[in-house]
C-alpha cells in the first residue's frame, strides 16, 4: 500500500506528506519517539524517500517542527520599553514552556554538535522572527527617546532570549518563573541598554 501511495505522489505532495507525518510523530511521541520507520509508515512511503530529502533524523525533525502550529509573536507596542520587553519575553517563555517548546528543546539538544543544523533550527523555529521583534521594540524605544541609538544592536536584541534559553537548558525549569523574567529585564537588559549611550 505504501508503494502504491508513493507512486501517486511526487515532489512537493510527497514531501508535504512526509513532513506532516513527522510533525504528527513529534506531537504524539516527542523527538525521542520519532523514528524514520514510524514516519515512513505514517506517511505511506519508504525510508529511502525520506533519506533522499533529509539525511538524518535531526534534519527531518527540524523541518517538521516548522509544520507545527507555533505562534509568531508580533512586537508589542505599549509605549514603554520595560513593558514591551517583558511582554515579548513572557510570550517567548509561554512558547518554550508549551509542548512545542519541549520538542524544540529536544531538537536543540540533538543538533548541539552541528552548527549547520543549529542555524537551520534557529531559522525554522522563528529565531530570526524573534530577533526582528526585539529589533522593532528597541527601535521604537530609540524613536521615543527611551534608549540610545546604540541599543539597536544584534547582541542586545539576542540577549533576553539567550538568557531565557539558558534558564531552560542549565536549570531545567519546566517553566521559567515570571520573577526571573523581571530580573532579566530590570537587572540585565535595561542597565545594558542605558549603559550603551556614548558620552557626550
Amino acid at each position: 500500500m505504501g508503494a502504491v501511495a508513493e507512486g501517486r505522489r511526487r515532489g512537493t505532495e510527497l514531501e508535504t506528506a512526509i513532513l506532516r507525518a513527522a510533525a504528527d510523530e513529534l506531537t504524539t511521541s516527542g523527538y525521542a519517539g520519532m523514528t524514520m520507520d514510524r514516519v515512513a509508515r505514517r506517511a505511506g512511503t519508504n525510508k529511502n524517500a525520506i533519506y533522499r530529502r533529509w539525511p538524518h533524523r535531526a534534519a527531518l525533525g527540524i523541518a517538521a517542527y516548522r509544520h507545527l502550529a507555533v505562534t509568531r509573536t508580533p512586537a508589542p507596542d505599549t509605549g514603554n520599553l520595560r513593558d514591551d520587553a517583558l511582554n515579548l519575553l513572557r510570550a517567548a517563555n509561554a512558547t518554550w514552556s508549551s509542548p512545542y517548546g519541549a520538542i524544540l528543546r529536544d531538537l536543540l539538544t540533538a543538533a548541539a554538535d552541528d552548527p549547520a543544523l543549529l542555524g537551520l533550527l534557529r531559522d525554522q523555529a522563528g529565531g530570526t522572527a524573534m530577533d526582528a521583534a526585539w529589533f522593532t521594540v528597541l527601535s521604537r524605544a530609540v524613536a521615543r527617546g527611551d534608549a540610545p541609538p546604540e541599543a539597536v544592536h544584534p547582541r542586545v536584541a539576542a540577549l533576553p532570549t539567550t538568557l531565557l534559553r539558558g534558564e531552560y537548558a542549565v536549570r531545567g525549569h519546566p517553566e521559567v518563573p515570571d520573577q526571573v523574567l523581571v530580573e532579566i529585564v530590570d537587572e540585565i537588559l535595561l542597565p545594558l541598554i542605558h549603559g550603551r549611550a556614548r558620552p557626550a
